[in-house]
């Protein structure tokens, strides 16, 4: 499928794929921040930096009754001795796109994270400095010492500030389709302010918050009856969603490089509230208060018509 005088060496999966408008993914990165991670296949590609751990997530899902909430994924390709594994570029079909990226669960670190960070800790001089640039009272007086904080510390804080913990998904940054870009929601934590960042990035559209509705719950209803998602803890996976100004709309599931597989025989629900040795990662309970902030941007009789009632008490 490739040109072998291109610098794109012959994918070691092939499938049929599709053609593709010129595009960059530079919107995506400046909403999703990973810079040197994606590039631009041909034929409507878009390559993100080899991780094994996702390659796995996507050879599952693509059995599993969650591909249409996923992109297609197809192998793995090298550039410059680097690989990366092939997948939609979901900006592909739309006109001059808003995008938005929603961090789901109550945690975005793993308990292998926690486990490996009370075994070998390792104190983070970049982590620290991440966290005076928005607190300077935050370290305590042996991190100030240190100038440096553990990875799981400095996570675990800045869930905290967010609406991680208050709602269950946060806001990590949108683009619209005149090119505004806001990632700056680190302080964004209660239902109204939550509520403000998606009516702004919606620009109080009712048409695309009725097409995001219908596909959020769609979702979540297929969420509940995947064997994948069943068991797997999901942690620091995306939900990208995207529309243009034709009225057209699209969520999808993307990074699973954190995402693990349980143990045979055990399973999670993905809305009990997690404590320390039960996996349970929040998903769902983030699901189901999305969509409820999603509707309450819609007139009540309308809003609740698209929805069955979530939960919507912050977890304890």
């Amino acid at each position: 499928m490739f040109d072998e005088s291109s610098t794109w060496k012959k994918a070691k999966r092939t499938s049929p794929l599709l053609p593709m408008p010129p595009k960059t993914p530079q919107q995506w990165l400046q909403v999703v921040g990973h810079a040197g991670s994606f590039h631009v296949g041909e034929n409507g590609m878009l390559l993100k930096r080899f991780c094994e751990g996702e390659q796995q997530c996507y050879q599952k899902l693509m059995e599993d009754i969650l591909r249409p909430y996923v992109p297609a994924y197809h192998g793995v390709v090298q550039r410059d001795d680097q690989d990366y594994n092939m997948m939609d570029n979901l900006l592909t079909h739309f006109n001059t796109p808003a995008i938005m990226d929603c961090k789901m669960g109550s945690r975005t670190y793993l308990e292998a994270e926690l486990l490996t960070a009370q075994e070998r800790p390792q104190p983070r001089k970049d982590m620290y400095e991440k966290m005076v640039a928005v607190d300077p009272e935050a370290p305590t007086a042996e991190e100030h010492g240190q100038q440096a904080v553990l990875k799981t510390r400095y996570m675990q804080w800045r869930e905290t500030l967010s609406s991680t913990t208050t709602l269950g998904f946060r806001v990590e940054g949108f683009r619209k389709a005149n090119g505004e870009c806001q990632t700056n929601f680190k302080r964004t934590k209660s239902r109204e302010q939550v509520t403000g960042a998606l009516q702004d990035f919606v620009e109080s559209n009712a048409q695309i918050v009725r097409g995001y509705l219908r596909r959020l719950v769609q979702l979540r209803q297929v969420l509940e009856a995947s064997d994948f998602f069943r068991t797997h803890e999901v942690v620091g996976s995306s939900l990208l969603f995207v529309h243009d100004g034709t009225g057209k709309t699209g969520v999808w599931m993307i990074d699973f490089g954190k995402t693990a597989t349980l143990p045979a025989r055990r399973t999670l629900d993905h809305r009990t509230p997690w404590v320390e040795g039960n996996r349970e990662d929040g998903y769902l309970w983030g699901l189901d208060n999305l969509i409820h902030t999603l509707a309450n941007l819609l007139p009540l009789n309308e809003g609740g018509s698209l929805i069955t009632p979530p939960p919507l008490a912050a977890q304890q």
